[in-house]
């Protein structure tokens, strides 16, 4: 574990190979922005600070994240990858920790690795710069390592100036680098704009360096896993291949915690999901970001759980049922074609194929209370605001308006719906 570690994350481009007007940052990964991801990994390393830098649209990114402890830095005119972290200089020019650079569009990291990297980086007091680096068979795109004959790394050569022997150089650079803060700080201050671009690339820094005797070393990840920590987004096809690479890890972690999951090929589970052990997922089911799932729960097939749902233990939910903002209590069961949206339902509540919770009047949305042991009958409507009593039900195709409550026990029908007298 380091002892005093900031953190920069490099977020300040726009993704032209996105083919956006959003920030390629705040493109989604399994239902959370690429951005989050990276945040997620650097704060399980308890740094010191998080400092961000923004540029493309860098109020949007701020507003998104405005929850998080984060030091935004805001890289006025983007001009390369050493221009945007130059521009943290005030805040870290007397940093006397490590100093981890990250790139906001390599969602796939882990802070197993980092600690890797990091450690690699302190072995030699005389190391300046440390770079995680990786073999592709496809390395296009990528940055070459530059080595020489005693395999030093002397460069890191962009593949728009990389020369045909160099492009068939494997090992590439990440974009994620451990530095000695003062050091690159003043190679920074070095380095000149490339012809081409006009940029200001952060590799550059390694000739002045090394210049000064002072060591870049590489940690070279070769295993299947970490090899895909070091994929960076820049276009729609990269995004779609690093969603299922986080889609296998969540549904692992779930699978490895206790959780039956019938088909993983078939089922989607997004970031930020809370599932307890002894529960079944079935196939063709998607579980948003935010979902809460207990103990001894069934879910699915072609069931929908979307943000705000909770089902407590031994909750039921079937067959094309879609839930929403809906807290469903222990043992209660919505098992076909029903929409529960701003709901709040007991424990031991039957709730029967296609009922609907009419949540929205075209301005406002309200909620639908169905308490304990209450039951609604197939096709029933209820128009929210609404409550239903303990222990009482509807009949089939039953409508029930807005603010007429069912009272405890009562068993109402028919359309709007009357409570059924008992007979004598």
């Amino acid at each position: 574990m380091v002892d005093k570690l900031a953190v920069v994350v490099l977020a300040a481009g726009k993704g032209t190979r996105m083919l956006s007007d959003k920030p390629k940052v705040l493109h989604m990964l399994c239902g959370k922005p690429l951005l989050y991801h990276v945040l997620e990994a650097a704060k399980t390393l308890k740094p010191s600070a998080i400092y961000c830098v923004v540029g493309y649209k860098a109020e949007d990114v701020e507003d998104v994240f405005k929850q998080e402890d984060i030091n935004w830095v805001t890289q006025g005119e983007q001009r390369g990858t050493g221009h945007a972290l130059l521009a943290t200089e005030s805040f870290l020019s007397d940093w006397d920790g490590l100093l981890l650079v990250l790139c906001g569009d390599a969602p796939l990291i882990t802070p197993k690795t980092l600690n890797k990297l990091m450690e690699t980086h302190q072995k030699s007091k005389d190391t300046a710069m440390t770079i995680l680096s990786t073999q592709l068979d496809d390395p296009s795109g990528y940055g070459r390592i530059d080595r020489d004959s005693n395999n030093n790394v002397i460069g890191i050569v962009e593949e728009s100036e990389a020369g045909a022997e160099q492009k068939r150089v494997k090992e590439i650079n990440s974009g994620t680098y451990v530095f000695d803060p003062a050091a690159v700080f003043s190679a920074l201050k070095k380095i000149k704009p490339h012809k081409k671009s006009g940029e200001y690339y952060l590799p550059d820094v390694i000739n002045i360096l090394t210049e000064k005797k002072r060591k870049v070393e590489c940690y070279m990840v070769s295993d299947d896993i970490q090899v895909e920590e070091c994929l960076g987004i820049n276009s729609r096809t990269e995004l779609l291949n690093a969603s299922k690479i986080m889609q296998q890890r969540i549904i692992h972690r779930f699978i490895e915690g206790g959780i039956n999951i019938v088909d993983p090929i078939n089922t989607y589970i997004e970031s930020g999901v809370e599932i307890e052990r002894d529960t079944i997922i079935y196939p063709f089911t998607v579980i948003r970001t935010g979902v809460v799932i207990g103990k001894h729960c069934e879910v699915g097939p072609f069931s929908h759980l979307r943000p705000g749902t909770v089902l407590d233990d031994h909750a039921e939910i079937g067959n094309f049922t879609e839930t929403k903002k809906t807290h469903i209590g222990r043992h209660s069961k919505a098992k076909h074609l029903s929409y529960l949206g701003d709901a709040d339902i007991g424990d031991e509540v039957n709730i029967g194929a296609g009922t609907i919770t009419a949540n929205y009047d075209g301005k406002n949305k309200y909620r639908t209370v169905i308490e304990d042991q209450a039951a609604t009958g197939s096709g029933t409507i209820l128009i929210a605001p609404v409550r239903m009593g303990k222990g009482s039900q509807t009949g089939a195709g039953a409508v029930i308006a807005r603010g007429k409550n069912v009272p405890d026990g009562a068993t109402v029908v028919g359309i709007p719906a009357q409570m059924l007298k008992k007979k004598k």
